[in-house]
């Protein structure tokens, strides 16, 4: 069995002005106060002798291997990332940063934002730009019919409200 993995399709490079925010504030906490917990704390290890078998030591490590890589990354994406700090001209229409209501062909509605692909989140009902549903309601008016291909196949929506947040 091959280990190879096909690369990626390289994800929107948009993402909301709270989003850029969190990102930063994320970087800074792992540079500036994780880094150092962690580093101090593989020194404390590595002072009790044998490091081969040195738990604390071993796990220090790894997880300085962890927050070296999510800090490459971070300062990677936030440097090609787009802060979208504007709204559309026609707010009738689902844009990027929107607040789009749905109504399935059972009268069931859901609510969630389209974000960045960095920032979304089920628990806050953010989706992110780059997922079937978003791509499917991008452009779209209120009143639109929308179809989406799904696993279980094809499922149709009615946008039945947009909004978006003042910036």
């Amino acid at each position: 069995m091959s280990r190879y993995r096909p690369p990626q399709p390289a994800s929107s490079p948009y993402i909301t002005p709270e989003g850029a925010l969190a990102l930063r504030k994320e970087l800074q906490f792992l540079w500036m106060v994780k880094r150092p917990e962690v580093t101090q704390a593989v020194s404390e290890a590595a002072k009790q002798g044998d490091r081969s078998e040195n738990a604390e030591y071993i796990y220090g490590k790894k997880q300085l291997r962890e927050i070296d890589w999510r800090v490459r990354f971070l300062r990677k994406r936030l440097d090609v990332l787009r802060v979208i700090e504007h709204l559309p001209g026609d707010r009738n229409k689902v844009f990027f940063g929107a607040w789009v209501v749905i109504e399935n062909e059972e009268g069931k509605q859901q609510r969630f934002r389209i974000v960045g692909p960095d920032e979304f989140d089920s628990k806050q009902d953010y989706l992110s730009m780059d997922s079937p549903i978003a791509k499917a309601l991008l452009g779209k008016s209120i009143d639109s019919d929308v179809e989406v291909q799904t696993p279980a196949g094809t499922k149709e929506y009615t946008i039945v409200d947009v909004k978006y947040d003042e910036i």
